[in-house]
């Protein structure tokens, strides 16, 4: 991993639209990212709920900061798209669970140095403290494998 990469991951939590919703994220281990948002002021919506945007900014980017890791230098990820479902009214802390497997890692490597590009497509739920997922968010990545001049 590279300085930018460790940095990034460091003070991801200050970055401003993460600290203005108050969503904390912590690393667990190399493939693996918990993500929390209690309900507050700054991410509260007109009906007492949490905001839409910031169920959403607490997944944006994690499946593609975990696959940039893994992948290491050689390759470039991009998010592409993303949908989110809102199942249950937020409300209290909610969390979520980025995870990557090693076994697809491996696949999107293959899929990429065979192809031009490869567009692997990730899941999480949002969940309450009691279980129960609030949102369910769809993740659309695009990876491929550098050219040979943009390695650095």
């Amino acid at each position: 991993m590279n300085l930018r990469q460790r940095l990034m991951e460091r003070f991801v939590n200050f970055y401003p639209p993460m600290l203005g919703a108050g969503i904390r994220s912590r690393k667990v281990d190399e493939r693996t990212v918990e993500v929390h948002m209690k309900l507050t002021a700054f991410n509260r919506n007109l009906v007492g709920v949490h905001f839409g945007g910031s169920l959403y900014a607490m997944c944006d980017p994690w499946f593609m900061l975990i696959l940039m890791r893994l992948l290491g230098r050689d390759y470039i990820v991009w998010d592409k798209a993303a949908r989110i479902q809102f199942k249950k009214p937020g409300r209290g802390k909610v969390s979520a669970r980025f995870y990557i497997p090693p076994e697809r890692v491996e696949e999107i490597r293959r899929e990429a140095d065979a192809k031009d590009r490869v567009e692997p497509v990730f899941f999480v739920d949002v969940v309450s403290e009691s279980g129960e997922v609030v949102a369910s968010v769809e993740k659309l990545l695009y990876v491929r494998r550098k050219k040979p001049d943009q390695s650095s």
